[in-house]
């Protein structure tokens, strides 16, 4: 079966891109889930726009993703949080927050499927998460987070 992928998936392709999988994974996974769309006449030329919205989104190259990682480097990022009074939050800290966090810093526009929590940010504190920005380059971005 022919896809045209809409989103990424792991171990298949990146967005736009043009896949053959078996008829289960594609009709009883990849559909239903948006993953992916039919690879019709008229879907291949949605294929441009798909393109076009990743490579606007994507790091361009390895010079672009060091200069990334140079300006996270250097940025102070504070999260504010509601938390008890032992200092738990109220739920975790999500890649989303982080990234809205990074925003608000004045720091550059992420991808949160690209911010890495390796565990679970529940307390109050402060907290070094990744931020892979090519397959060479990893930032790591110093998270502060504050009690509301």
């Amino acid at each position: 079966m022919k896809l045209i992928l809409t989103q990424e998936v792991p171990g298949l392709g990146s967005p736009g891109d043009i896949v053959e999988v078996a008829n289960g994974y594609g009709r009883n996974y990849l559909v239903p889930r948006k993953y992916a769309i039919l690879a019709t006449k008229g879907a291949e030329r949605q294929v441009e726009q798909i393109k076009r919205a990743r490579s606007a989104r994507a790091v361009r190259d390895l010079g672009h993703a060091q200069e990334i990682a140079g300006q996270l480097g250097g940025l102070k990022v504070e999260l504010i949080s509601r938390a008890g009074k032992e200092g738990r939050l109220f739920g975790s800290v999500t890649a989303a927050d982080v990234v809205e966090a990074v925003t608000a810093a004045g720091g550059p526009e992420l991808d949160r499927r690209r911010v890495e929590l390796t565990t679970p940010i529940k307390s109050l504190g402060a907290y070094t998460v990744a931020v892979h920005l090519h397959p060479e380059v990893t930032a790591s971005v110093k998270l502060q987070v504050k009690k509301a």
